[in-house]
């Protein structure tokens, strides 16, 4: 199986998490400061390459009645710009409680706020990349 990378968008950070060559466990990665489309763009093409990544994972935001919100124009709008660009395979994982859940894990582990809000995009995206993992693996 080829890897997947998670991305979990936020405005000011883009959180990151990588699958193992097996495509069954998920592992953060530091995230990327969203300093413009552009720099992400070429990150991610970067990764994509250097990683042999052939699927792209990206959360998407739903509220809790299953609809959608403000924040998936953001998203979509995200996605539509780095499908031109990136040759990898990009699908969509329902991302709801994931923030939420990665701060519980988080917190736990006895974190400042500022490691924690550091950690916690990466950790969504870990998070969002296994849900996706778990959901397409055959089973055995």
């Amino acid at each position: 199986m080829s890897r997947a990378l998670g991305i979990d968008f936020g405005t000011r950070r883009i959180g990151l998490a990588l699958s193992d060559p097996t495509g069954i466990l998920a592992s953060p990665l530091p995230f990327l400061e969203n300093t413009g489309i552009q720099q992400v763009v070429s990150k991610l093409k970067e990764m994509v390459e250097s990683q042999g990544i052939e699927t792209i994972v990206v959360g998407l935001p739903r509220n809790m009645d299953g609809t959608y919100g403000p924040a998936v124009e953001r998203v979509r709008s995200f996605i539509a710009q780095i499908q031109s660009e990136i040759s990898a395979k990009i699908v969509t994982q329902d991302e709801r409680l994931t923030t939420s859940q990665a701060s519980r894990d988080l917190a736990g582990m006895g974190l400042s706020q500022k490691e924690l809000r550091k950690k916690v995009d990466s950790s969504s995206a870990t998070l969002i990349l296994q849900q996706f993992l778990d959901r397409t693996q055959p089973n055995p």
